[in-house]
């Protein structure tokens, strides 16, 4: 029987968002074979490459993708979306409206979410230096008379691609789809081919032979369990951007194409290691045939490009979500499409991601070297991520007890497996991303904490705003001018202290008096029947509160324009908007210590201004500055 057209529409649409899917969704996770297994029987771990040892660390490979990215991220976490969305923030935002405000839970929640998300940028940097380090390296292979530039033309590759961020990439991204199709087909194939020929390999998709392995080998298992999670780095991509494609678009890629290739290629390199021992150097690139060696290194610069591009965006939608949930200063947010929301660019994010890649890939020069500071990244998150999603299963799903445990002892025993290897090479690369991920938790964590003792202090000043109203009914010496005047104002209760000194200093107020509060809720985007408030207090005073998503950006002129279906409408050139700008100067009774109140002053002094944050039209704007002392 012929389908219907809808399912045959609803079908079309799946494959789509499939193919875009795995050209942007999987390049990390998909570019990891070619060090995996290279790192796993590196000489310095003292693994000889036995049978029992190869199909051993094939097992575990395996089932690691399988225990980790299908079940926990493709099965699981992937259920814990915030209204479609998915990452670290976005499931924090989740967690913690789930605790019902519970003060107990909140603190080590939001802690824990974002040390993750900290990591995450860490992850961030690593993974465009290992990918395209280890995608160069296949020209030593060739010859190494190559080796010398390795490290160079690593970083002529990864200079283009941050140099390019700030332009449309439209074009490129249709392209990602088919490149990393062709990906995945080759290594695929390039895997079978091996395996038809020593097909003992498949004795790896025993769990106990992975088992054995750890159980017999004692400190080395440990130091190679620390390499195995290479296989899995990516995961968290799966999960960040479900908001983009979808849940099921993921799930089917990742099914149909992606999983079948990736073991079909490990299990392939295996295999070839079965056979030649030699080939661990690089069993990646020694599965293609000679002829095919530099069609290879190609082929997998542009996928790692890919990989890269993918860990960029998700920078830029993390700062976007740090901006709107409160832990950072305002940053230049730059909209590249019209036609979809996720094009952005973070000039301040991608330089300072491009200048750690560069200080990675000088300072390693190998993605073996590297391999060390990569696990702590991934692990880090993929353990917060757990904690998470099994609090929102507890108390959002009403998930029974004993399954929650159940999930929380596979799943953590996995992450905190990885991580714990990984820990052991803090001394030997994974110290890095641990210091980015404790500097960007204290950046994040003080900007939070200031932000919230700046609002106490700005309230403790402030006056009432139905005081104030009740003062302007029993006053009329107040002069009135012509014209509208919009005060921005953090509550909705209050008289923004910049009105107060606009009066008392000019002793005036316009025909129209408006105070405009911008609310970023908890959820990804908030509809646009929801988006506007407007009220009317006196003759004269309006009150509009406005809200967003995390996912979204204010535009207040935009605004301002839909006011005119509540009856308020706006003229541009005879409206002034008015800001308090406050310098901020050291308390006398500092609720945090001197050194993080300076932090704070730093990052206040360097966030974008509001008019631009805003979109507000510069030649409009009247700032009054004000001294608070934290």
């Amino acid at each position: 029987m012929e389908a219907a057209p809808s399912e045959k529409t609803d079908f079309k649409r799946l494959g789509g968002l499939s193919l875009a899917a795995i050209g942007v969704v999987f390049g990390d996770i998909g570019t990891s074979p070619l060090y995996t297994l290279k790192e796993c029987f590196d000489p310095n771990h003292g693994i000889p490459s036995s049978p029992e040892n190869v199909i051993g660390i094939a097992s575990l490979v395996f089932w690691a993708i399988i225990l980790v990215v299908t079940l926990k991220y493709l099965l699981f976490v992937m259920r814990a979306d915030n209204r479609g969305e998915g990452g670290v923030l976005a499931l924090l935002a989740l967690a913690v409206r789930a605790t019902g405000g519970d003060r107990g839970m909140v603190g080590p929640l939001v802690a824990l979410g974002l040390f993750g998300a900290a990591l995450f940028i860490g992850d961030g940097m690593i993974t465009p230096a290992i990918s395209v380090l280890a995608a160069v390296e296949g020209l030593e292979v060739g010859s190494p008379a190559f080796a010398p530039f390795v490290v160079p033309l690593t970083l002529v590759v990864l200079v283009a691609l941050f140099a390019i961020q700030n332009r449309n990439t439209e074009l490129m991204d249709r392209l990602f789809g088919p490149v990393m199709v062709a990906w995945f087909l080759i290594i695929g194939l390039l895997g079978l081919a091996q395996i038809m020929e020593h097909p003992a390999i498949l004795a790896a998709f025993d769990p106990v032979r992975g088992a054995v392995f750890l159980a017999t080998h004692g400190w080395l298992s440990v130091m190679v369990l620390g390499v195995v999670v290479l296989a899995v780095t990516g995961g968290e991509a799966l999960y960040a951007d479900m908001g983009r494609f979808g849940k099921r678009p993921i799930q089917a890629a990742w099914f149909t194409l992606v999983l079948p290739a990736l073991v079909l290629n490990y299990f392939g390199q295996a295999a070839l290691i079965l056979e030649s021992p030699e080939a661990a150097r690089n069993p990646f690139y020694l599965l293609a045939p000679g002829w095919a060696l530099y069609p290879m290194v190609l082929l997998s610069i542009l996928a790692t490009v890919i990989a890269s591009q993918a860990v960029i965006a998700g920078i830029f939608s993390l700062s976007r979500q740090a901006v709107q949930l409160g832990y950072s200063p305002r940053l230049d947010i730059r909209h590249l499409s019209d036609e979809e929301e996720g094009q952005i660019y973070v000039p301040r994010a991608n330089w300072g991601l491009l200048l750690g890649i560069v200080v990675l890939v000088v300072g390693f020069k190998s993605s073996s070297n590297l391999a060390a500071a990569y696990g702590i990244a991934v692990t880090g998150t993929m353990a917060a991520t757990t904690v998470l999603a099994l609090v929102v299963a507890r108390r959002a799903w009403n998930w029974p007890l004993w399954l929650c445990i159940v999930l929380g002892t596979v799943f953590l025993a996995v992450d905190l497996g990885f991580l714990g290897a990984n820990l052991l090479k803090v001394t030997h690369g994974g110290w890095f991303p641990l210091a980015v991920g404790f500097g960007m938790l204290l950046l994040m964590a003080t900007w939070r904490k200031g932000r919230e003792i700046l609002a106490r202090r700005l309230a403790d000043g402030a006056m009432p705003l139905d005081m104030f109203m009740q003062q302007q009914k029993d006053s009329s010496n107040i002069l009135r001018v012509r014209g509208t005047s919009v005060f921005m104002t953090g509550g909705t209760d209050t008289v923004p202290i910049a009105l107060l000194h606009n009066l008392k200093h000019n002793k005036v107020l316009h025909q129209r008096v408006v105070f405009l509060t911008v609310i970023t809720e908890d959820i990804p985007r908030v509809p646009a029947r929801d988006r506007l408030v407007v009220e009317g207090l006196a003759e004269g005073f309006y009150r509009i509160t406005v809200r967003y998503g995390f996912f979204q950006e204010p535009d207040i002129p935009k605004v301002l324009r839909l006011c005119k279906a509540f009856g308020l409408e706006f003229e541009m050139m005879d409206t002034s908007f008015f800001l308090g700008r406050e310098t901020l100067v050291p308390s006398t009774h500092p609720e945090m210590p001197e050194w993080r109140e300076r932090l704070f002053v730093i990052m206040s002094r360097n966030a974008v201004a509001a008019t631009d944050f805003f979109r507000i039209p510069a030649g409009r704007v009247v700032e009054l500055g004000i001294q608070v002392q934290l």
